[in-house]
């Protein structure tokens, strides 16, 4: 069928449901259960236009179009009558990880940016050990030796505070800060998202890669397998979040450069949200347990690898039936 003709078919039914988003807008409420339905029935109808309209290749204007009005019923139906918590909920269990499989191919492409460099640091160590001088200084050296020395009362980041309070809050800002340059540095045509994945990846295995060749395996090892599999995840999502902002810019297609960015940053911003939460873990479990010397390596080792586990099976699984809240 050609785009005309869908067009005509089914304009009045995209006339009236906008009209009906626009009664949201003024504070209208559906309080018959009837009419409820009605709505739910007509947001699922437009989903399947939404579909067809990609499926047959026609023209991005249509499919913003259709997009914008699906989003405003999807926020009509989950946001409206779920509630803030209940929202979040539903974000959390099937919202963050269905965007992460639904974008999968910028997620794979920014772990790809982010664990190359890191292993080929790694690697690079291990055959010239002085090559950790080409990343850091000396005295960074120095410092990172002496955080990871068995004889310290905890490990990981030089602690300014016993409390593992505060140690917790600068966990967040310093993830967070991260997070966030990975991210908007998108808007630099990809460009920047690129190259703090390369940049935070090479630091990260030079950091490893010399740890691990002066013997301070156990000590380092042990305080990164427990929240390294929400950090280094979360980084990635991030990178990825910037990459999309890049590639919507740079191949806008039929819709002008900030059309296309605007319709493209809901999703980026979806899996940015999702990774700030993950991010928000990490920082707790850093500062309340992989920085504590009383607890066995072997246990952080096990405690580690279960949580991979846990993070790889959300967002490969989590969602993937529809939840109603």
């Amino acid at each position: 069928m050609k785009q005309k003709i869908f067009e005509q078919l089914r304009e009045a039914r995209w006339s009236s449901f906008s009209e009906e988003l626009d009664s949201f807008n003024q504070g209208y409420r559906m309080r018959n259960s009837e009419r409820a339905t009605d709505f739910v029935e007509e947001y699922q109808r437009l989903t399947r236009d939404l579909s067809v309209a990609k499926a047959r290749g026609y023209s991005r204007r249509l499919i913003a179009s259709l997009n914008a009005l699906v989003v405003r019923g999807h926020n009509v139906i989950y946001v409206y009558r779920a509630g803030f918590l209940r929202a979040a909920l539903q974000f959390l269990v099937s919202g963050f990880p269905g965007c992460v499989r639904r974008e999968r191919g910028y997620v794979f492409v920014a772990a790809a940016m982010f664990m190359v460099p890191m292993l080929a640091m790694v690697f690079a160590i291990f055959q010239a050990p002085e090559w950790v001088y080409s990343v850091m200084s000396a005295s960074q050296v120095s410092g990172l030796e002496a955080m990871y020395d068995p004889s310290a009362e905890s490990f990981g980041r030089e602690r300014q505070s016993d409390s593992d309070f505060q140690m917790f809050g600068f966990y967040i800002m310093n993830n967070i800060s991260i997070a966030f340059q990975l991210f908007a540095s998108g808007l630099l045509f990809g460009l920047g998202s690129v190259a703090y994945l390369v940049f935070n990846g090479v630091a990260i295995g030079a950091a490893t890669g010399h740890l691990l060749h002066a013997g301070y395996s156990q000590t380092f090892l042990s305080f990164v397998a427990g929240h390294g599999s929400f950090e280094l995840t979360a980084i990635v999502l991030a990178g990825a979040g910037g990459m999309m902002l890049g590639h919507a810019l740079i191949a806008p297609g039929e819709l002008s450069r900030l059309a296309a960015l605007r319709m493209r940053a809901r999703s980026a911003v979806e899996i940015l949200m999702g990774a700030g939460f993950m991010l928000l873990i990490a920082a707790f479990i850093e500062a309340f347990w992989s920085s504590s010397s009383f607890v066995v390596a072997w246990v952080k080792y096990v405690v580690g690898i279960t949580l991979w586990m846990v993070v790889l099976g959300y967002l490969i699984f989590s969602g993937r039936r529809k939840v109603v809240v």
